[in-house]
């Protein structure tokens, strides 16, 4: 199960590190920016194939995404 609050916090730190916006994520991953602020927000979260095209976006693993690791780095 993923933890929306550390979700979307992770979300938003990576955004923050890589200096990309909502436009950005939702552009690279042909969504819409009301996707990407749903999940900002905590109000949703994507879709298991949309987890994994985010967690190569950001070139994290999907377990530090949802909140199953603190680790970033993919194995």
């Amino acid at each position: 199960m993923i933890n929306r609050n550390i979700f979307s916090t992770r979300l938003g730190i990576l955004r923050w590190e890589l200096n990309v916006t909502m436009v950005d994520v939702a552009k690279a991953l042909n969504i819409t920016k009301q996707s990407v602020h749903q999940w900002s927000t905590g109000k949703s979260v994507p879709s298991s194939d949309t987890l994994i095209a985010l967690a190569d976006y950001f070139d994290v693993s999907v377990d530090y995404l949802v909140g199953r690791s603190d680790n970033p780095k993919r194995r």
